[in-house]
């Protein structure tokens, strides 16, 4: 099982990675985020940072929807992320290896070429 402590140090870990400030947590490469805590919203209700729910960049709506119907209780999205590369995964859902890998997939697609060199990862 991961937490957001798991997060913030796999996401520090990555070249050129930088921490935004937030009420959760918040990751960037580039000045592109590639994961993040979930600002969850409810209608009526004050927004509210989840750091047991984690956005990630994936590759494309295909992806997204691999990992939202193959583990529905392990990811999912909202219409607020229709049409949009991102994904949310519940960290008690995943334990830091995987954790580790999807982390790792969102930093290289949201990471310039230059920034991608063989003896980063």
């Amino acid at each position: 099982m991961a937490d957001a402590d798991d997060v913030r140090t796999l996401a520090l870990a990555l070249p050129h990675v930088v921490e935004i400030e937030s009420d959760g947590f918040d990751f960037r490469v580039g000045n592109k985020g590639f994961v993040w805590s979930y600002p969850e919203r409810q209608p009526g209700r004050p927004r509210v940072i989840r750091t047991d729910i984690a956005v990630l960049y994936v590759g494309d709506e295909a992806e997204k929807q691999a990992l939202v119907l193959g583990e529905p209780e392990t990811f999912f999205t909202t219409p607020a992320y229709d049409g949009l590369p991102l994904v949310m995964v519940r960290l008690t859902k995943v334990d830091v290896a995987r954790l580790r890998e999807l982390v790792s997939d969102a930093w290289h697609m949201r990471a310039d070429p230059e920034l991608r060199t063989s003896d980063t990862l």
